[in-house]
């Protein structure tokens, strides 16, 4: 059984970080990266998985397809 799979909140520069446990697949900045990323983990029918409606996936900081910082937003650094 795969482990937690965690999408980060998205980076000021864009893009969300894909973790899986305590490894780090990737950043992904679209569904293609995010599925790309959970094949290569092992993760079988990576491309049949409704990304915003699956148990197996936590979104952080924001929602499902969502990649892009919000705007005004500070990032992890205390930094806009």
């Amino acid at each position: 059984m795969m482990s937690a799979i965690v999408v980060q909140p998205a980076a000021p520069g864009g893009g969300r970080r894909v973790m899986v446990g305590s490894v780090a697949l990737g950043l992904a900045h679209d569904d293609r990266d995010l599925i790309e990323f959970l094949r290569r983990a092992g993760l079988e029918d990576a491309e049949g998985l409704v990304l915003g409606d699956s148990p197996l996936i936590e979104w952080r900081g924001g929602g499902p397809h969502q990649y892009e910082a919000e705007a005004g937003r500070e990032g992890p650094q205390g930094k806009g």
